[in-house]
């Protein structure tokens, strides 16, 4: 249940001061004040419904030392956890609990480093303009059951070489699908379509698009969501970007478009030269993209892992489905940026399940008001297929590839002045030491890959 939603009776102006009573007779007991850490990790302290009022005005106090990523020395000022009223829910598998995301201050004042806050002052930045920011994403991720392996598949027909969109296996699947399905519409999300994916034990649930912070915010409450589902039926949910070297990866498609504040969709266009159907605005936010690629991969694909699925080659179904190149596109699914058929949106697809969303979000939307601002232009717009184009070709075509590790985007992230001005000092810093810590820790890691290679080669 979405506690704003007007067919649920919205909450009045003094909502602070009667949320108790609203929430005693909804059934709850308890109520989350929530945030994220660097990783976009849900997490937040409890209170009895009694002590809401409290944590509406921000009782609950934290140490950011304490979370992966928040740049706080522990003998720093504690931070204040406010709610976000606008946006809380009771949770549909927990009905005793009501779940808020909050602002983080500390003093009094929005915490900077806090990626909610981060991508609070992009949509702010655009609201300057004039613009409103409207997401959608594709959620992507697996679901496997605890067997023998950890990795075995719910449904023991999922074997097929090429299992994307088959039935049989998505009907084993169901009964969790079903039930997560059934969460999400319960939150007025409005899911229209869920399918088996291209890799055995991988899902995608599709549901309609929200302002950037809404979405961002229910990404966060997804990935719980789908965890707790999968938990009641004896399986898991993992969103690690690429779990298997013969199975495509689990992106999570960004669909970006700009509306004026009539709600008008500004990315629409029935005139564009190109035949894409995207507007003049629409071409400079790509651009503004585009430009920035590399940095924006450090927090859209952010893991050792991420660039194991941003390849050419690789998985079980003969394409990786993921892009390559930092380039911009019609219906071609090979570009980093695509403008799907019917156009009226741009969808970055190098963003992966496993990223902030809030992040992720600012980053992406800062570079494209960047290119509105600026008026910037693709250099070149992509209909073919780039992962069939030989290396030799890559100039001659305008071709830049993406970051190949992580280490690359985090250097592309701490050379890009755009990254430091959409995090703030403090949160660009402890990024990079994050990242850079992860990545040192993995190169000095023995892989059972080179155990079998070189073990008993010599």
């Amino acid at each position: 249940m979405t506690l704003t939603d007007p067919r649920t009776d919205a909450l009045p102006a003094t909502r602070a001061a009667t949320l108790s009573d609203r929430l005693t007779d909804a059934g709850v007991r308890f109520a989350i004040a929530g945030y994220t850490d660097l990783h976009g990790n849900l997490k937040g302290k409890m209170v009895p419904v009694s002590h809401t009022e409290q944590m509406a005005a921000g009782s609950e106090l934290f140490t950011g030392a304490a979370l992966d990523g928040l740049p706080q020395e522990v003998n720093e000022e504690e931070l204040s956890a406010v709610p976000d009223l606008d946006r809380g829910v009771i949770l549909p598998w927990r009905r005793d609990v009501a779940m808020y995301l909050s602002e983080l201050r500390v003093g009094g004042e929005p915490f900077e480093a806090s990626t909610r806050n981060v991508l609070a002052r992009q949509v702010a930045a655009a609201a300057e303009l004039g613009l409103t920011f409207n997401l959608g994403v594709e959620t992507e991720f697996f679901v496997l059951r605890e067997g023998t392996t950890p990795t075995d598949n719910v449904s023991d027909r999922d074997v097929l070489d090429k299992p994307c969109y088959t039935i049989p296996a998505l009907l084993d699947n169901l009964d969790w699908v079903g039930e997560l399905v059934d969460h999400m519409n319960e939150l007025g999300w409005d899911v229209y379509s869920f399918d088996h994916e291209d890799a055995q034990g991988q899902f995608e649930i599709d549901f309609a698009y929200a302002d950037g912070m809404t979405m961002a915010d229910r990404v966060v409450l997804f990935r719980t969501m789908a965890g707790e589902v999968a938990r009641r039926h004896g399986a898991y949910a993992t969103f690690m970007p690429k779990p298997f070297a013969d199975r495509s990866g689990s992106g999570a498609h960004f669909n970006m478009s700009l509306a004026d504040v009539a709600g008008a969709n500004l990315f629409e266009s029935d005139d564009d030269p190109r035949g894409a159907g995207l507007s003049e605005l629409g071409y400079h936010f790509a651009a503004g993209i585009v430009k920035h690629a590399a940095a924006i991969c450090a927090v859209i694909a952010p893991t050792v892992n991420s660039y194991k699925r941003l390849v050419r080659q690789g998985s079980m179904s003969g394409s990786t489905w993921a892009p390559i190149f930092a380039s911009a596109g019609n219906n071609n699914r090979t570009n980093m940026l695509r403008i799907p058929l019917g156009g009226g949106r741009v969808e970055c697809r190098a963003v992966d399940s496993a990223c902030n969303p809030h992040l992720a979000a600012a980053m992406l939307l800062a570079a494209g008001l960047e290119g509105v601002r600026e008026k910037a232009e693709l250099a070149s717009f992509h209909t073919e297929n780039l992962h069939a184009i030989d290396p030799s070709e890559y100039a001659e075509r305008g071709l830049v590839v993406l970051p190949r590790t992580l280490e690359e985007a985090v250097d592309a992230f701490e050379a890009d002045p755009l990254a430091a001005q959409v995090c703030g000092d403090a949160l660009h810093a402890s990024f990079i030491e994050y990242k850079r810590d992860e990545w040192a820790s993995y190169t000095t890691a023995v892989t059972d890959w080179e155990m079998n290679r070189y073990l008993r080669f010599f």
